[in-house]
């Protein structure tokens, strides 16, 4: 399955969003590849295995469920989530990466992958159009609380 999606991150002209500076929305998309806690709910622990100037390798913990992840930053542009497949899931990856259609104006692409082929299980398609709609609220969820972070001078 593939999924991808836009949100809206600055529009001038609506002066009831708070415009986010580029690089306060890198750090906070940083801030989510080491800290994910915040960000994902049913998490229990994020372990950092393996540290490069633009790599990290992560253990995620949920309850008795270990995911294991690579993340690759590309500076001021795109974060890049690879995940093996283990655990009963399959591989997949989501990629962030920041745009701006004209000047000050910021939005998010979220990139989806999983690597399981269609019609794999009944009802894959009722799961499939379920998992788009969590990953969209995730992503709205990860640009309030970068917001939050960013107002609470966290970032």
């Amino acid at each position: 399955m593939r999924f991808s999606h836009l949100i809206q991150i600055n529009d001038p002209l609506n002066p009831l969003i708070d415009p986010l500076s580029r690089e306060q929305l890198w750090r906070g998309l940083v801030y989510r590849a080491e800290n994910p806690l915040p960000f994902v709910l049913g998490l229990d622990d994020c372990r950092i295995v393996a540290r490069t100037e633009r790599t990290l390798r992560r253990e995620l913990h949920f309850g008795s469920l270990t995911v294991r992840d690579r993340v690759t930053l590309d500076p001021m542009h795109r974060v890049r989530y690879e995940t093996r497949a283990g655990g009963g899931l399959p591989a997949s990856s989501l990629v962030m990466t920041i745009e701006e259609p004209c000047d000050g104006e910021l939005v998010v692409r979220f990139d989806y992958e999983t690597l399981r082929r269609a019609g794999d299980a009944p009802g894959e398609e009722f799961y499939n159009a379920f998992l788009k709609k969590a990953y969209v609220e995730a992503d709205i969820d990860t640009i309030r609380t970068i917001r939050r972070l960013v107002v609470e001078n966290l970032l």
